[in-house]
């Protein structure tokens, strides 16, 4: 038997095994590639993340401050989590965020008849219902390593198929339409160009116009964002907004989100010494 050459044991380039793949696991892309592909896929996670504390904080009796303090506590989780999952769980390179599979359990809990006693209170009405929030997504989440470790999830997932599971993912994520797009509407003139650019450099100018182009390719999201966020900042810094009521200038200036003045490490720096926080308003004793 003749011996095992060394460039035998070597897997074949990707470009051979699947025309459409350029990296796998043994041939990752160049670190600049790589930096500026995350820092995207950051991106598109912190617009999950927003919109996941936009549908609940409101709901739940809180204002900006609870909204960038929801905001910060998912991102901080998520990046515990991948760590974990990267080095100990998978193994995969993928980033664990929110999700929205737990977003109509939640408003359940929150428009729950329990809490109809804090209706005067925002602020003890938000508190408390985020403990409940909380000790919910506990249970469920040692409910699933339970189901996990145990092996009992495999006994179930030999009878649904990617034909059972596309019909509920996209049901579920349809629903959120309800959500989402009355935020579009809110300042179309941002939303629809979003919309339209995102579709052409993903869809048509990655596969037509520009086929093989890595901005278009991969950076699609990146560049569009990019983009929008200039044509806010020239309608808002020419006054186009000046005029308008106050939802439209809270959703299309770039000056106007309010989370980075009520995040708690910025809040400090920016606000002035005889202000008060909303929050301390809200619990002051006359």
């Amino acid at each position: 038997m003749s011996p095992v050459k060394a460039e035998d044991l070597v897997p074949h380039p990707c470009r051979e095994q699947f025309a459409e793949l350029d990296y796998c696991i043994t041939s990752p892309p160049p670190w600049i590639t790589t930096v500026v592909v995350a820092f995207q896929h950051y991106l598109v996670m912190l617009g999950t993340t927003v919109i996941i504390a936009t549908i609940l904080v409101p709901i739940m009796g809180g204002g900006h401050e609870e909204k960038a303090i929801v905001i910060q506590t998912i991102l901080f989780l998520a990046g515990i989590n991948t760590l974990l999952q990267v080095h100990f769980g998978t193994r995969l390179p993928a980033v664990m965020g929110g999700s929205f599979t737990y977003i109509y359990a939640a408003v359940a809990i929150i428009i729950s008849p329990r809490y109809i006693l804090f209706i005067g209170a925002p602020f003890e009405r938000f508190v408390y219902t985020m403990r409940s929030l909380q000790g919910a997504l506990i249970i469920a989440g040692v409910f699933q390593a339970v189901i996990g470790f145990f092996g009992i999830w495999r006994v179930f997932i030999r009878f649904l198929s990617p034909l059972a599971a596309v019909p509920f993912v996209t049901l579920s994520a349809l629903g959120l339409f309800y959500f989402a797009f009355p935020g579009v509407a809110k300042c179309i003139e941002i939303g629809l160009p979003t919309l339209v650019l995102l579709l052409i450099f993903s869809e048509y100018a990655s596969h037509y116009f520009a086929k093989g182009s890595f901005v278009f390719g991969r950076c699609a999201v990146l560049v569009t964002v990019i983009i929008v966020w200039i044509f806010a900042e020239i309608l808002t810094a020419a006054g186009a907004y000046d005029e308008r009521n106050p939802v439209t200038q809270f959703s299309c200036r770039t000056d106007r989100s309010g989370l980075i003045h009520a995040a708690p490490w910025s809040g400090s720096l920016t606000r002035s010494s005889g202000d008060t926080p909303s929050s301390a308003r809200r619990t002051a004793s006359p």
